[in-house]
């Protein structure tokens, strides 16, 4: 099958609607670009003018990966971060946004996993059912801290 090709403007055009859809990050896009044959300054010329048109932001980005990751898919901060990362999300940035998670949001979102997984989880024996429910918090990128805590503030 022979790829179909684009002119620069078609190109410019689909990156555009592109990050339009919704939030994108550079290496999202720079990923997408991969798909059309591009010498690298035609890549560099769309990347600037995504950027001075305030499509491509990667604050506002990773404000909306952190929101949502957290709020509908309920991520803990690991999670989240390690996925960034991948992303190509530096540090800094991310240390920027970690506001956009209220702290008693994320103790409530923990409390009510441990709460969720003690009804779910048949295990007499309650040391082993507590870590049980600790793993399952771990692997949703919470912290063992964290986790601690939120057990600590229940008649556990």
């Amino acid at each position: 099958m022979e790829k179909k090709s684009f002119t620069f403007d078609e190109i410019k055009l689909k990156m555009l609607n592109y990050c339009v859809y919704q939030d994108r990050c550079h290496y999202e896009v720079e990923q997408k670009m991969r798909e059309f044959l591009l010498i690298p300054e035609a890549k560099e010329e769309i990347l600037l003018y995504l950027i001075q048109e305030k499509y491509l932001d990667e604050e506002r980005f990773v404000r909306s990966y952190i929101r949502g990751k957290f709020y509908i898919k309920h991520w803990g901060r690991n999670k989240i971060k390690l996925n960034l990362k991948q992303k190509q999300i530096s540090d800094k940035l991310m240390g920027r946004c970690w506001d956009e998670i209220d702290d008693s949001d994320y103790q409530k979102q923990i409390i009510l996993f441990i709460e969720k997984q003690s009804g779910s989880i048949n295990e007499p024996n309650a040391f082993k059912k507590k870590n049980k429910i600790i793993k399952f918090l771990l692997s949703k990128g919470y912290e063992y801290d964290c986790i601690l805590d939120a057990f600590g503030l229940m008649e556990y």
